[in-house]
């Protein structure tokens, strides 16, 4: 039971210095504690969060110690709770929240409980960030012809939404066109400092999508979690987690003339990849933070999923409060967050001496050492420096298939392959650039590289150069105000003539949403097997995630997206190569269209003010005139509509009762998958477009849905049919079972048949039989999805056997309740000789009192074998969501058993 909270003594008074309270607080710096001083400030707001949240019952006096111990106890991976300030959700991944808790509703209901204890209980952000297509690229007014398609497509999924935040108290929904979900959480939803009836407390926040680490870059804690988790926090159970290692990276000098940002993050990525952060947080400090703008350091903090960290953290400083002041949050707001920081010790003054923190490690950069680069073809964290691009490339054409290569025979290396576009003859080869995009939350929210593009546009059209017409172009800004910077500046004018037009506010190219390329350019790279290339300004460049034609993907900064997009090729050395003739017929080298560092900062000084700001977050409240004139039901619990193919009821609940079913073992169970090492989360979530012959567009069609009405997975997460139908449906899966063939399919164990993945393991489940998945090194890298752990939960899988697994899939995969095992070091499938073929049983106890988190358990094959498996059960709170058969069970259970 709750109990009075052990630390009221160090609830403070904030005083304002010229009379009167800014409100109460809980003091750190009384405690007395000199361990406190020493703390890296990431984990001092956990320590807050402990300290305002204890109550002996989720939160207890022993976990307090455990963070202020954060020295000794981080090593020994000791479980901690953490209570966020706030949760954000996506549009995307809002949907199933919002219909998880409709259907918990119902449930309660049905358990006699009262429905309507079912609500968020901490801030609930969820933005609409609807996802652009860009087939109308070319177009001048593609905003509003995307923002038209997208309601015509889904205004029964915004009707839902809206429907849920007339439902759902604490619950703000950010309606269609204001934004990347992460750009207005650093613009307009992010507190820095929280003022709630007087109580003063850091924000934090954890979100359904992974690059919600944007929010770090401005000095609040916040991550990406899986939707399930999401949910619980919303419903106010403490989220279970191991208080993490901090690596400290000590940032020195400045950024040399004619790199960005995208360099220095791409450099940053590759560093702590090599390092291993996995699991940890990064802290970053030292005299070149002061070099670093805002917006730099978001780009950084953007990309902690792609080095592997739960977060890269910039504690507050003076830049804080400068960008807190552009982005229009008032003075009032501005003292609080300076004086209440100053107060708890929480705020970096780089004019006074430094405490020295202690880090689990340390690295350090020089930023004079970070040169322009790349990263690709198909990975982020594989950095090429720009003048080592063109022997890459020879490099991947020449190696056997892989992360860097595509074993194209020497012979075919020059292959030309003529084609007609639109009347005029035009040739590919491989290397070719197909999709130019500047595009995703990483970049298009940062107005150096932003404008710097407008600037190479800029020199590019007065020069004379132009963009091949066949080359998919397209620009996405972060958020409105990008809009209204690139109109001020008078810059977007050249951008538009190149063909970047603006196509909308949200994820395109770098989610799969860049539309299909025209059908002769399509034709000439599948009839001709071209290596083609998209260059995009994204964060994510996995096979098979960009456009299923272009095999090689490279994430750029958006200025040299335009120059990549105007030499046509990615087989180019910049240095030594012109990008194309100009007017005069002269040639045009890189840098004659590259801007000084001076002319940038002067665009960015003089074109990006406070007022876009507010004007453009001022709409949030007003809505938009479609938004405005969705009609919505009323009431508490949502009315099902069995025909619907975007929201449906989920089975989840269906057959639950008010006892845990406690924990199960697997018997027998047949491989449904034998994977590799890299399955990230888009090889096994539902993402992109729905393939026309897959299992989930056979569901739409007997369901009277025409091919041109699919839509994409993403938009229609809340229908639970589509999207069991859509997982492992990548094209680009390589399953060991298919012997080399590369694909959506599986092999039946038992019969022998090849089998799309869920006809397969709608057999199993016919037959009675349960599955489990074999799987590599960093099973779930990527993206969180708790798709990717619904979607296996509702084929039947049981279990995951893995050599190691990404931290958030593995923690979705517990409240799913599917078992994640890791093999012991230095085994895998291959060393023990398993292919996939046998049968499995996982021996567990039958009460969940007898299981231990990280215990050893032992698999047995029907041919004999038997091997000793890691149990990856982290914490007593995941042994909980186990016995209860998953943590929304578990919500629901003791909902209705409160007695407090």
């Amino acid at each position: 039971m709750a109990s009075e909270n052990p630390f009221k003594s160090i609830l403070k008074t904030l005083e304002k210095p010229g009379g009167g309270e800014f409100g109460k607080y809980y003091s750190l710096t009384a405690l007395n504690d000199p361990r406190i001083d020493k703390l890296p400030y990431s984990i001092k707001i956990l320590l807050e969060s402990a300290i305002r949240n204890c109550d002996e019952f989720q939160v207890k006096s022993k976990d307090v110690e455990k963070i202020i111990d954060w020295e000794n106890s981080a090593p020994k991976q000791v479980e901690i709770p953490f209570k966020p300030a706030r949760v954000l959700l996506q549009d995307f991944t809002g949907v199933p929240a919002v219909v998880d808790l409709a259907c918990m509703r119902d449930a309660m209901n049905r358990l006699g409980g009262d429905s309507n204890k079912i609500n968020p209980l901490v801030p609930v952000d969820l933005v609409i960030d609807h996802s652009v297509q860009v087939d109308v690229a070319k177009s001048e007014n593609a905003v509003q012809k995307n923002m038209e398609f997208e309601f015509q497509r889904n205004s029964e999924r915004f009707g839902f939404l809206k429907w849920g935040s007339n439902a759902f108290h604490n619950m703000l929904v950010v309606p269609p066109g204001s934004g990347i979900v992460h750009q207005v959480n650093l613009e307009y939803l992010g507190r820095v400092v929280f003022n709630t009836d007087g109580m003063l407390y850091p924000d934090s926040v954890v979100g359904t999508d992974s690059h919600t680490t944007m929010i770090d870059g401005l000095g609040v804690a916040g991550w990406g979690v899986g939707g399930i988790e999401a949910e619980a926090t919303m419903l106010g159970q403490p989220m279970s987690m191991v208080l993490p290692g901090v690596v400290g990276f000590k940032l020195l000098g400045k950024l040399r003339e004619g790199v960005t940002a995208t360099d220095l993050v791409l450099t940053v990525t590759q560093m702590l990849r090599k390092h291993g952060v996995v699991g940890k947080f990064v802290e970053f400090y030292g005299q070149g933070m002061s070099e670093l703008s805002l917006a730099d350091r978001a780009t950084i903090a953007n990309m902690s999923p792609e080095y592997g960290a739960t977060m890269g953290f910039f504690p507050v400083d003076h830049v804080t409060l400068q960008y807190l002041k552009l982005t229009g949050r008032s003075d009032d707001t501005i003292a609080t967050i300076e004086s209440y920081l100053r107060a708890n010790r929480m705020f970096v003054d780089y004019s006074e001496p430094q405490v020295e923190r202690v880090y689990s490690s340390y690295l350090v950069l020089n930023l004079e050492d970070v040169e322009p680069c790349i990263s690709g073809p198909k990975r982020p964290h594989d950095r090429v420096p720009l003048k080592e691009m063109k022997a890459d490339w020879q490099g991947c054409l020449d190696n056997r298939v892989g992360f860097k290569g595509f074993a194209v025979p020497k012979e075919s290396q020059k292959k030309v392959a003529e084609f007609t576009f639109h009347g005029t003859p035009a040739q590919l080869r491989h290397g070719d650039v197909v999709i130019a995009a500047i595009t995703s939350c990483t970049n298009t929210s940062n107005p150096s590289v932003m404008l710097g593009a407008a600037l190479v546009a800029k020199k590019a059209c007065e020069l004379g150069l132009e963009v091949k017409p066949w080359i998919k172009t397209s620009l996405a800004p972060g958020s409105g105000v990008v809009t209204k910077y690139l109109l001020k500046s008078d810059l977007q004018k050249y951008l538009n003539q190149l063909g970047f037009h603006i196509v909308g506010y949200g994820c395109t190219t770098c989610i799969g949403n860049s539309g299909d390329l025209d059908e002769a350019v399509a034709s000439a790279i599948t009839e001709n097997d071209i290596v083609a290339a998209a260059v995009l300004s994204g964060n994510r460049n996995f096979e098979g995630r960009v456009h299923p034609l272009t095999r090689a993907n490279y994430l750029g900064s958006p200025p040299l997206v335009v120059a990549y997009a105007l030499a046509g090729t990615v087989n180019i050395d910049f240095e030594t190569e012109p990008i194309g003739l100009g007017k005069d017929g002269k040639k045009v080298f890189f840098r004659d269209i590259w801007p000084s560092n001076e002319e940038v900062a002067n665009a960015v000084q003089s074109s990006v003010l406070p007022d876009m700001f507010r004007a453009t977050y001022e709409a949030i409240t007003k809505g938009n005139p479609m938004w405005n004139q969705l009609s919505v039901p009323s009431g508490t619990l949502y009315a099902w509509d069995p025909k619907s193919t975007y929201i449906h009821e989920p089975p989840y609940f269906a057959d639950m009762s008010m006892s845990p079913p406690g924990p199960h073992g697997v018997k027998n169970a047949y491989c449904l998958l034998n994977f590799g090492d890299s399955i990230t989360t888009d090889h096994i979530s539902p993402a992109g477009s729905i393939h026309r012959d897959s299992p989930a567009a056979r569901y739409l069609l007997e369901r009277g849905v025409d091919r041109r009405e699919f839509n994409s997975y993403g938009s229609r997460r809340g229908n639970d049919e589509v999207m069991a139908r859509g997982t492992f449906a990548n094209i680009r899966i390589v399953n060991k079972l298919l012997k080399g063939e590369v694909g959506p399919k599986t092999i039946h164990i038992p019969t022998g048949e090849k089998l799309s993945v869920f006809d397969a393991a709608l057999k199993y489940k016919s037959e009675g039989h349960e599955t489990i998945i074999l799987a590599g090194a960093e099973y779930g890298s990527g993206s969180s999805r708790d798709w990717a752990a619904k979607g296996p939960m509702l084929l039947g899988v049981k279990a995951v056997i893995a050599k190691s697994f990404e931290r958030i899939h593995r923690s979705n995969l517990v409240g799913m309740g599917i078992i994640p095992l890791c093999f012991k070091a230095g085994e895998d499938a291959d060393t023990l000789g398993l292919t996939g073929h046998e049968q499995y049983t996982i021996d567990l106890p039958s009460s969940v009192n007898e299981i231990r988190p990280g215990q050893d358990v032992t698999v047995v094959t029907d041919n004999g074998k038997s091997f000793t498996c890691t149990l990856r059960f982290d914490t007593e709170v995941e042994l909980a969501y186990f016995d209860h058969g998953g943590i929304l069970q578990y919500v629901i259970r003791n909902l209705i058993n409160a007695k407090h």
